[in-house]
């Protein structure tokens, strides 16, 4: 019988690339997904990374589940509005209203890795290697988080400001994953987001924002009710 199932389009966030998806993809082909992109955003602004993320989804074909880390939410969240788009999963995850920008959200709860985020001179912004572990990945192992410190993909400071025009989980279904240790984006944040959408189904992790990488069976076990529910 042929696979009805949609595919699913994965979208990172700052400080990492498409790879950091990589125990997600592995486990989601273990159960039988054989439909599965994962973008690689400039990280440059809103509008350039929704129009990435957009591209792929109209290559796909058929209809698309939308799964976005991170600043990967707001990413989402301003792309989702395609026709063939029938949810949207948030993985520790930004899900900005109409005029919100990640910055502004974090402005409200600061995060507590705050301060080891750092721009260089051409604007982008750092996680300083040496606190990277602590600050986005504290329950990975050292070799891990070490590989992720020095590949660290660095958004250009700009992005940050960037506000959603329309969002589409006003529109269409969403579920989501909030880390109970983030340390960047702060818990609260995630709970306040999550609960304005009004979410099929919020799971809560005791994990750092790097839940994508710590907890993959968790996260696509979201991924898996997010399929069934919009079958």
């Amino acid at each position: 019988m042929a696979d009805t199932r949609p595919t699913i389009v994965l979208v990172h966030g700052f400080w990492g690339g498409a790879a950091h998806w990589g125990k997600v993809v592995v486990e989601l082909h273990r159960r039988g997904y054989d439909r599965l992109h994962a973008v690689e955003n400039p990280l440059t602004s809103l509008a350039d990374d929704a129009e990435r993320t957009r591209k792929m989804v109209r290559q796909a074909d058929g209809p698309v589940l939308l799964v976005g880390h991170s600043y990967g939410g707001a990413v989402i969240t301003e792309a989702g509005d395609l026709p063939d788009v029938t949810g949207l999963v948030y993985v520790a995850a930004f899900a900005p209203d109409a005029g919100e920008s990640p910055g502004r959200i974090s402005q409200e709860h600061p995060p507590a890795a705050f301060d080891a985020i750092a721009p260089d001179s051409d604007g982008y912004l750092w996680i300083a290697q040496d606190a990277f572990r602590e600050s986005f990945a504290q329950d990975l192992d050292a070799e891990e988080a070490l590989v992720m410190a020095v590949t660290q993909k660095a958004p250009l400071g700009s992005a940050f400001g960037d506000a959603v025009t329309a969002p589409a989980w006003r529109a269409k279904p969403s579920w989501y994953q909030v880390s109970t240790e983030d340390r960047m984006i702060h818990p609260d944040n995630e709970r306040r987001m999550a609960a304005r959408m009004n979410p099929r189904r919020t799971i809560e992790l005791d994990a750092s924002h790097a839940s994508l990488a710590s907890r993959p069976r968790e996260i696509c076990d979201l991924i898996d009710l997010a399929v069934r529910e919009t079958a």
